[in-house]
């Protein structure tokens, strides 16, 4: 019974497991699934959370500061008794506790400038990681369509096989009914095995593109995944590159492309620096108080008698007091003793507070103000030149897309014409090769050459289709295939 239930569930996990391995993924899901997953993107969300951990400090430096301290010991030898402030021989076992309060009032906005730019770093920080998204999202369109490209290279290296194989069929009955020669035979057969080699080719290809695929997503490569396959994918009737105005999308990108709002939320930080900077140079308010008590074993409590002790006459001495002859008699009060004061009453007693209002003025910082006024500056125009950069290079990705695109529907506009022009000569070629008029390597030649050529054409439609996509990201529009 056990052995059965065992074997059971184990084929369910089996089913669900292969039910997993032959999901079918679209575009859309890669992408997400990949932008989930994605290594850099964990690490742009790394790089949010230290920017909001960076703004929540800033914005927590305008509360007071409260802080407590306590110590004690033990002073040996001569010492001081820091409650009766006399010297002593004596072993003084000593505790001391406070609270201190600081804030500060006014320190030239600094404070108010760093809440400002902690949270324009934030925003800096999520732009960088939409960019980060974004790069990945055109990694794996670009790996999608490989693998579509693969595919249908490997669906067209079949059917070669099987023309071809026909074509072996069709010379082994014209061999022998007399009209072709036996050695027109091994012609087919090399293209046979030319044509078997390519599957195996394209079969690799196939399985080199998917694990580019599961390494942008971070799938395990032993994991079997597909693809959704679009039935027909063709290039969009709409599609019109040549339409395109290298001045339009690049407004369009500057308005969507996350890496620009990323620089312009670095510049605004960049310009609150130089503020604080200038900020160095003002005079600091803080509000302070405080509270503090101490305790040490020494101290005595005149309330505690213990032994009264005696009277102990000294000799006296003779004095002149107003013209008259007197005497002066000394004495001393010895072998009193007392008990110590406890360690609450000394708290009680010892209790001591304070407030106070401080204003520090810089005078001379050795030049620390003047140098990060400069450092601030300069590094406002390190980013405005890397900006700009950034936005010459945008422009430039654009243009070549715009070419790229244009070029690659000629090439494909090209293609389509040389396959159908090639198709016609084959067909009329073929009907030749079967009434014995050509050759079997014309025959060959007239069939490899259109072969190669429909190999040519499937890379132009997919390269075309890719520059489209490129231009759409540009544009703000989504990555998906129809």
């Amino acid at each position: 019974m056990f052995l059965k239930q065992l074997t059971t569930l184990f084929i369910c996990l089996l089913f669900v497991q292969l039910s997993y391995g032959q999901k079918t993924w679209s575009l859309t899901k890669c992408i997400q699934y990949a932008q989930q997953n994605s290594l850099s993107v964990k690490q742009g969300q790394n790089q949010i959370q230290q920017a909001q951990l960076s703004e929540q400090e800033a914005r927590y430096s305008r509360y007071p500061s409260v802080n407590s301290n306590l110590q004690g010991g033990i002073n040996f030898g001569r010492t001081i008794d820091p409650t009766t402030n006399s010297f002593t021989n004596e072993s003084v076992l000593t505790n001391s506790l406070g609270i201190s309060a600081g804030v500060t009032l006014y320190n030239g906005g600094r404070i108010r400038n760093q809440i400002k730019q902690s949270k324009i770093d934030v925003d800096a920080a999520e732009a960088d990681n939409e960019q980060i998204k974004n790069d990945l999202a055109l990694n794996v369109a670009a790996a999608y369509l490989q693998i579509l490209l693969d595919q249908e290279q490997l669906v067209n290296a079949k059917n070669r096989l099987a023309q071809t194989e026909a074509q072996l069929s069709q010379t082994d009955r014209l061999i022998r009914a007399g009209t072709l020669p036996e050695a027109d035979r091994l012609e087919i057969q090399a293209n046979v095995a030319r044509d078997e080699q390519n599957i195996v080719t394209q079969e690799n290809a196939v399985e080199i593109s998917f694990l580019n695929l599961k390494n942008l997503m971070q799938i395990n490569p032993d994991e079997e995944i597909k693809i959704e396959k679009i039935d027909k994918l063709e290039v969009p009737v709409n599609a019109d590159p040549d339409g395109v105005a290298l001045t339009q999308v690049y407004n369009r990108a500057i308005a969507n492309q996350p890496f620009i709002q990323a620089d312009k939320a670095r510049l605004s930080s960049a310009n609150l620096q130089t503020e604080i900077a200038k900020s160095l140079g003002l005079p600091v308010v803080s509000l302070f108080g405080n509270i503090n008590s101490f305790y040490s074993n020494q101290v005595p409590d005149f309330n505690k008698v213990e032994d009264p002790g005696r009277i102990v006459l000294g000799n006296p001495q003779d004095v002149v007091i107003d013209g008259i002859q007197n005497q002066l008699q000394f004495f001393q009060l010895q072998g009193v003793v007392l008990g110590k004061r406890g360690y609450f009453n000394q708290l009680n007693d010892n209790f001591g507070q304070s407030i106070g209002l401080s204003v520090n003025i810089p005078i001379y910082n050795q030049a620390q103000t003047r140098l990060a006024k400069e450092r601030a500056e300069l590094n406002i125009l390190n980013i405005q030149i890397a900006a700009q950069q950034n936005k010459q290079q945008l422009k430039t990705d654009i243009q070549r897309a715009i070419a790229t695109a244009r070029a690659n529907k000629k090439q494909f506009e090209a293609s389509e014409k040389t396959v159908k022009a090639l198709d016609l000569a084959y067909i009329n070629t073929e009907k030749r090769y079967k009434l014995g008029a050509v050759n079997t390597f014309q025959y060959t030649t007239a069939k490899n050459t259109l072969d190669q050529a429909a190999i040519d054409l499937i890379i132009a439609k997919y390269n075309y289709l890719y520059a489209l996509q490129i231009l759409d990201f540009y544009q703000g529009k989504r990555l998906e295939l129809k």
